[in-house]
């Protein structure tokens, strides 16, 4: 859904809050000299897009697309200055659709947020009602920043396994990037639904965060690696979650058992993927797309609803840590050089 969807929401309808409150937020601005630059500063709520929905965020979580916003990646950000952050959790504050009252506790995730839509480093967000999800019972409003993007990525690769009958007893699923926001959380997930998980990682450091998180075997990049240029190679698992694409998915593909299933969310090694049609015809693989920031409404809430009932760890807090605002552009420039694992939760208010 674009934002030219949605009609501009006249606020005299809505309870009365001063449009010259002001709120803390992380801003990206770009310099003359072409460099982008993030800093928290003072914005009031008048400078927020005029949709449906006001939110007090009390959490949002850092994703690899807020990385690429605040450095200016133009293909995530058009227009600056921008407050990044595609996750939020918070309180309703102002409704204009009958869906959503004020104090009601929500979340959103994907869509426009953060992306060209100021977003969830901030004290206050203002969205369409569509992009809104109201926090699952059994998840409080942190947990539900924790799993944010990346957890609810991983779910949906999940939601994928179960819906095409892949049975924990039918055999391992691998995860790729396993040290990864994405990966970690899928690893947890798996485990905590029954399967037995192979974590794929160039990150000897994590490997006992992995086991801990639930994996039974581990892996180095190395081993999906294959440059031998065969069309199929022996059967190891019953599904896999990839993270990285390139060379690593096609051997991945090749390496997958007979009506396996294959789910990509990423493409950390490379975009392009070479690999023959012998896994498709010979194995009946099947290779899923997860693209889970335009997920219908219908299937994003089956999916959150998976999440609260069977794929929430034991303990989410392990997967985590927390940050304030002030910290995020250190933490996003970890991120961009590749040196940062799991998930780190911002404390917004």
């Amino acid at each position: 859904m674009y934002l030219s969807e949605y009609k501009t929401f006249d606020k005299m309808t809505a309870p009365h809050i001063s449009q010259d409150t002001t709120f803390r937020a992380l801003v990206t601005e770009q310099h003359e000299d072409g460099s982008f630059s993030s800093s928290v500063r003072l914005k009031k709520i008048s400078g927020l897009p005029q949709h449906e929905i006001l939110i007090r965020v009390s959490y949002s979580g850092l994703n690899y697309k807020d990385a690429l916003s605040a450095s200016g990646h133009k293909g995530i950000t058009r227009r600056y200055p921008h407050t990044p952050g595609i996750d939020a959790a918070g309180i309703v504050i102002e409704s204009g659709s009958s869906e959503f009252t004020a104090g009601q506790e929500v979340i959103v995730t994907g869509y426009d947020l953060g992306m060209n839509t100021d977003g969830g480093f901030a004290g206050y967000i203002r969205v369409p009602a569509p992009w809104v999800v109201r926090k699952p019972d059994n998840l409080s409003l942190k947990e539900c920043m924790i799993i944010g993007t990346s957890g609810f990525t991983a779910a949906s690769a999940v939601y994928e396994f179960i819906n095409h009958g892949i049975l924990p007893g039918d055999g391992k699923i691998l995860v790729t990037g396993a040290s990864g926001a994405v990966g970690s959380m899928a690893v947890a997930m798996l485990a905590k639904a029954g399967y037995k998980v192979v974590a794929s990682s160039g990150k000897p450091e994590f490997a006992d965060m992995l086991k801990e998180s639930g994996a039974t075997e581990i892996i180095g990049r190395d081993a999906i690696d294959d440059k031998s240029g065969k069309g199929l190679l022996p059967p190891r698992w019953v599904a896999a979650l990839d993270t990285v694409g390139g060379n690593a998915l096609s051997t991945v593909l090749r390496s997958t058992a007979e009506r396996g299933i294959v789910a990509n969310c990423g493409m950390i090694a490379s975009a392009r993927l070479d690999v023959p049609v012998f896994p498709f015809i010979l194995r009946a693989v099947r290779l899923i797309g997860i693209a889970s920031a335009e997920t219908p409404m219908k299937r994003r809430l089956e999916i959150w609803d998976l999440i609260g009932q069977k794929l929430k760890p034991d303990n989410p807090g392990k997967l985590s840590r927390s940050i304030g605002l002030g910290e995020i552009p250190e933490e996003l420039d970890l991120m961009l050089k590749g040196r940062q694992a799991g998930k780190v939760v911002v404390e917004i208010g």
